[in-house]
């Protein structure tokens, strides 16, 4: 006998794209700062088992796609077979209990310092300004973030194979896809947003040239893993990182 559907809007069913959601509750990915040496560690096989249900959707923390892209302590990455390997099991219980598993895939572009660079280097980013230093909730810690390096435009195309490579490597490591990390002041953003973005290349000044290096990664993940495998985040109403909203209109429509 087939089970009553619920009333409920947030329990129904959902088909996104290939994929058969048993209903709407999507686990967003929380950075957990667990990860030691940038790679997975066996707690998070409970910590996201714990979290999964029959049919439902969860989207793994964020990970960084190279050694460039940290901007915090013990995250985790998925640009070393180490890494893969060490996601293996953490997807496994997910698919074990029937979820599906998306990985968010990341840069952080500026919003890091030379601490968290290979070889105590400048942050890359879209630009060279400075950010200032941001107090965290807990009014205490005020971290502070080294003035980031442009990316020469030669360099672009390296940074979007990186986003390739990681999406690869997710699902490699088992996952069902990836989110692109596009919001929040990171690297993606850094290009989207005009409040940083000064570029006068091909990436810089108008709507589609600040548009091109987001929409280059999006065309290079597909390719590799597919279009029903990725999707993207954007936050064009927030304020993160010395972004504010006030540019979304012509973007994001």
């Amino acid at each position: 006998m087939a089970a009553k559907p619920s009333g409920i809007p947030l329990l129904t069913p959902y088909k996104m794209g290939k994929l058969d959601l048993s209903h709407r509750i999507v686990l967003a990915p929380l950075t957990r700062q667990r990860s030691y040496g940038n790679v997975p560690q066996p707690l998070a096989i409970l910590y996201y088992s714990q979290r999964t249900t029959k049919g439902g959707l969860l989207i793994a923390e964020a990970t960084g796609v190279s050694d460039t892209a940290l901007g915090y302590k013990d995250v985790p990455g998925i640009w070393t077979k180490e890494q893969v390997g060490a996601w293996k099991p953490i997807v496994d219980a997910v698919h074990a209990k029937g979820g599906i598993f998306f990985l968010q895939i990341w840069h952080t572009g500026r919003v890091s310092s030379s601490g968290f660079q290979p070889n105590g280097q400048a942050p890359i980013s879209s630009t060279d300004k400075p950010m200032t230093p941001q107090g965290r909730t807990n009014g205490i810690d005020v971290p502070e973030f080294t003035p980031p390096r442009r990316l020469r435009t030669d360099e672009i195309p390296h940074v979007v194979n990186d986003f390739r490579i990681a999406a690869k490597n997710a699902i490699e490591a088992g996952f069902d896809g990836v989110e692109i990390h596009g919001a929040h002041g990171y690297l993606i953003d850094q290009f989207l947003k005009d409040q940083v973005n000064d570029r006068t290349d091909q990436y810089g000044g108008s709507v589609e040239n600040r548009c091109r290096f987001a929409l280059e990664i999006v065309e290079e993940v597909s390719n590799e893993i597919g279009a029903d495998r990725v999707g993207i985040r954007l936050s064009p109403f927030a304020n993160y990182s010395e972004l504010e909203p006030r540019s979304f209109r012509p973007i994001h429509g």
